[in-house]
């Protein structure tokens, strides 16, 4: 398998007592690449995630991570290999600061996540790191703020710096902006190319101007199959795809093209 392919998927089928939810997938996402997976509502996209992060085993088809078969490994070494999902594994602690949030991070990927009787001296040192993930994600002012007080487009930026604090390899983001205001879909969309940078984001995303603005790669699923693959310029453009847009978000594809 070529280098430049961090994730591939061959053949990748899940069915649910006879109902086939995904499809015979092939994916290959490149290494430092922002690739989106969309499609109609019931396409299989966020059983695909769950295949890939393990909470689901697939019926049949290969899982593989830098040309490795990791098909039947258990969620937590898939997360010891650098995939991370966020939104889901980082779910963040209301009552802490956001300081606190992204340390807790950083006490997770150093193996001491449970050593929460340790002495604020012990944990000192990983203050700076968890400042400089903050100032990564717009949010360095609000350091010791109580996350509960953050408005929902700035929870979901310390989400991001919490899985960052995880050293990912690559992160698999699922649906970033569902639920946000215009102007907060579009700070978290900007937010997500900055930290893209020499990193590799899988994003399953409703938001087509979101996906038109920042993915290289658009993978789109219909009833559980791939339906067509590419950029954005060829993907929305596609009639098939369309087609199968028709009737949920009709115009969605061609309004931001």
């Amino acid at each position: 398998m070529s280098s430049d392919i961090i994730l591939e998927t061959r053949g990748l089928v899940k069915e649910f007592k006879g109902f086939v939810a995904v499809s015979g997938v092939d994916l290959k996402v490149r290494r430092g690449s922002i690739h989106a997976l969309i499609g109609p509502n019931g396409a299989g996209k966020t059983t695909c995630f769950n295949l890939l992060t393990k909470f689901l085993e697939p019926t049949s088809g290969a899982i593989l991570f830098n040309g490795q078969d990791i098909t039947r490994e258990k969620p937590a070494q898939i997360a010891r290999r650098g995939i991370i999902r966020s939104f889901q594994i980082s779910a963040v602690f209301p009552h802490l600061t956001l300081l606190e949030n992204v340390r807790l991070g950083l006490q997770r990927a150093l193996g001491t996540s449970y050593h929460f009787w340790k002495s604020e001296k012990t944990l000192a040192p990983l203050d700076e790191r968890a400042r400089q993930l903050l100032a990564e994600v717009g949010l360095e002012d609000l350091a010791g703020e109580a996350t509960v007080n953050l408005p929902y487009g700035r929870k979901r930026a310390l989400e991001i710096a919490t899985t960052l604090a995880m050293e990912p390899e690559l992160m698999l983001l699922d649906e970033p902006t569902q639920g946000m205001g215009h102007e907060d879909v579009h700070r978290v969309a900007e937010l997500i190319k900055r930290v893209s940078a020499g990193r590799t984001i899988l994003m399953v995303e409703h938001n087509m101007s979101v996906v038109s603005t920042i993915a290289d790669t658009i993978t789109v699923l219909q009833r559980g199959a791939v339906l067509a693959e590419g950029p954005y310029a060829e993907v929305s453009g596609n009639p098939q795809v369309m087609q199968a847009y028709m009737g949920t978000t009709e115009g969605q594809l061609g309004a931001h093209g």
